[in-house]
């Protein structure tokens, strides 16, 4: 039986190193998670869990094992001196032809471009699977920050779209952004 591909594990990038989360990162998980809560609380609404135990944040790293295993979400986390400073996703929930990017930032590390190289590198990876056409980057409207990624990108604002209000700052607004494999590839010989 032939695998699907996978991302690797590990992608070492200018300042940070962008890494499948593994069992023994619960720890340093809780504790970015514990400080970026004021943070994320406006955009994220898994954030309404928190705080979690450790027992339930292992089930979830156990989750995001399975899930890459079954090609359906790739969990990374970014690393900085063994400190967890985000987290990020490439997410088979949008079509079967296109994943979705998701991606989060320890306060003290905002504005320095994790957000985006991560975005980038998922971008290129996602676009090289078989049968993908197309990435998304969704976010809130009044999330300003977060759409500033897929514009630095060169991603296509495509829509805005009315969905179920799911975390405090959110106006229930989703500004879908995407890029397509030729779009990204002419991208990439013009760069």
């Amino acid at each position: 039986m032939k695998t699907a591909p996978r991302p690797p594990g590990e992608l070492v990038l200018e300042e940070f190193v962008l890494r499948r989360y593994q069992q023994e990162d619960a720890p340093a998980l809780a504790v970015a998670v514990s400080e970026s809560l004021e943070h994320l609380r406006p955009w994220m609404p898994w954030v309404a869990l928190e705080p979690t135990t450790l027992k339930d944040r292992q089930k979830l790293l156990a989750q995001w094992d399975r899930d890459w295993t079954e090609g359906t979400q790739y969990s990374f986390g970014m690393f900085r001196g063994g400190r967890v400073v985000g987290g990020a996703g490439l997410m088979r929930r949008i079509a079967e032809d296109g994943l979705e990017i998701g991606y989060w930032v320890h306060p003290e590390f905002v504005g320095r471009g994790f957000a985006t190289s991560t975005a980038e590198v998922l971008t290129t990876f996602g676009l090289s699977l078989p049968g993908v056409t197309h990435i998304e980057i969704h976010h809130d409207k009044s999330n300003v920050a977060s759409g500033r990624v897929p514009l630095k990108l060169g991603f296509e604002m495509v829509r805005e779209q009315p969905v179920k209000v799911e975390a405090p700052g959110e106006t229930g607004v989703s500004c879908i952004w995407r890029m397509d494999r030729a779009a990204w590839s002419g991208r990439a010989l013009h760069t």
